[in-house]
């Protein structure tokens, strides 16, 4: 009865370490969860911040007002306008030495 009664004893505190081991284990993968949902979070909120920026630097009234500030454009008038004639192409390949 005394020999029986060691081995139980020891194989309750092999159980009972197990138990704490699994435990601390748990707890341990319950916290990298939590750390990489919190990262989740973070980088889609990252994600939704660039998006917003992309779409105003993509604003034309933004490049419209950069053109007008930074480079010092201005909107073109008619009377400022020059057009240029394009020659015909059959013209064109007369006056190049008559190749097609």
């Amino acid at each position: 009865m005394g020999r029986l009664s060691i081995v139980f004893a020891a194989l309750l505190m092999l159980s009972a370490i197990s138990l704490v081991t699994a435990r601390f284990q748990s707890r341990q993968l319950f916290v990298a969860s939590e750390r990489m949902a919190l990262k989740a979070r973070e980088l889609d909120i990252d994600w939704r911040r660039l998006q917003l920026e992309r779409a105003e630097q993509a604003r034309n009234a933004r490049i419209d007002e950069l053109a007008r500030d930074e480079l010092k454009m201005t909107t073109t008038l008619p009377g400022r306008t020059i057009y240029l004639k394009g020659v015909p192409a059959a013209s064109s390949a007369a006056a190049a030495g008559g190749r097609p």
